[in-house]
């Protein structure tokens, strides 16, 4: 985390609640992270797509704490960010931890623990800290995979070749959708056989 605010430069204090920003530079190889003082975060100018955003209180670093081994971003510390009890849910951040919960469940890293009482959230247990999270009980659609596919897409980029591809699909598609039809496109079509 840095330790000042990118819009204003002035230093964060403990406890001062801040908004974190993954950034997806176009043309850049990896991510970057924007920090911003919560009450300047609307004068964020982002150069790219947000990945996801949060919002946590600020804690300054002490020496020899690891803190480099904190900041490198991995999809255990990246499901642990979202899922803070202080971090703001969102609707994108929300379909990003069902995501890494997947991911994490099959590395064991994270081990389902059942339903809450009122069966709305599923409860998954960190195998480190031992400490117990609570996502919402959704059904992963095919839907939630296409919008996981585009999120993802801008976290780890698309193949030039299938980006080339998709491009030359969705010209194709809105030339198709600005012609008009003509009857001869479409002929009338008869429930009996013509005598």
């Amino acid at each position: 985390m840095n330790q000042s605010c990118a819009v204003s430069g002035l230093a964060f204090e403990d406890g001062q609640r801040v908004a974190s920003y993954l950034i997806a530079p176009p043309g850049a190889p990896e991510l970057l992270r924007f920090d911003v003082r919560e009450e300047k975060s609307g004068d964020f100018q982002p150069h790219g797509p947000v990945v996801c955003r949060w919002v946590h209180l600020f804690k300054a670093r002490r020496g020899g704490d690891g803190g480099d081994r904190a900041l490198k971003l991995t999809t255990e510390n990246l499901f642990l960010t979202l899922a803070d009890p202080l971090t703001e849910p969102t609707e994108e951040n929300v379909r990003l931890l069902l995501f890494l919960s997947l991911m994490l469940e099959r590395k064991r890293i994270l081990r389902q623990r059942g339903r809450t009482a009122d069966g709305n959230r599923v409860r998954y247990e960190h195998a480190r800290s031992k400490q117990i999270f609570e996502l919402p009980a959704t059904e992963l659609t095919p839907e939630f995979f296409v919008q996981v596919q585009e999120q993802l897409s801008v976290l780890v980029g698309v193949p030039k070749k299938q980006a080339k591809e998709a491009a030359a699909a969705k010209a194709a598609a809105e030339a198709a959708a600005a012609q008009p039809l003509s009857p001869e496109a479409n002929p009338p079509t008869s429930a009996s056989p013509e005598p």
